[in-house]
């Protein structure tokens, strides 16, 4: 059964879908995290259930975030999202600390792939669905540059600038 739930933040009001966790614990696996005028994000369809006490878990990490007194997320994702190349980039990012940055060019390497290779890790956090909890917003390009975010160049600022992470440009 796929849930959903919004939640307001600083970067307006976040659209979170999950589906129902193993266990009896009534807990929820996050599928997507998206952000308002998101390029690619979810939309809420007509067979999912609105769950905002399944979802209560991860609002409170997300407020304790915004409010800087959370650094790392404990949440559980859904299982079967994305190519396996893209779930190798996606854990790479959850490899870059709160408040630095890498670029793309680094986490290229982290995945065995370089040269050309770059190109395709930056489709693949372009497609990460779980904005601001796996962090694609710490990665800017080699010049320090902060290159794209779904979200939004705006927002990936407001991000960085929450974390304390230095940016060039």
């Amino acid at each position: 059964m796929t849930m959903y739930a919004t939640v307001g933040s600083p970067l307006g009001e976040l659209l979170l879908v999950g589906e129902e966790a193993a266990g009896a614990d009534g807990g929820v696996a996050l599928a997507s995290l998206s952000l308002p005028g998101q390029k690619g994000a979810a939309v809420v369809q007509e067979d999912w259930v609105p769950a905002p006490e399944a979802f209560a878990g991860i609002a409170a990490q997300l407020r304790e975030y915004f409010e800087g007194r959370r650094r790392h997320f404990d949440i559980a994702y859904a299982d079967g999202r994305g190519t396996d190349f893209q779930r190798r980039v996606w854990a790479a990012l959850d490899t870059v600390p709160y408040g630095e940055t890498a670029s793309y060019g680094q986490i290229a390497e982290r995945v065995g792939t370089s040269g050309a290779g770059v190109r395709a890790v930056g489709t693949a956090i372009g497609r990460n669905p779980l904005l601001v909890v796996r962090p694609c917003h710490r990665v800017i390009g080699a010049d320090g540059s902060l290159r794209g975010y779904a979200g939004g160049p705006e927002r990936k600022k407001q991000l960085l600038a929450l974390e304390g992470a230095r940016v060039v440009r």
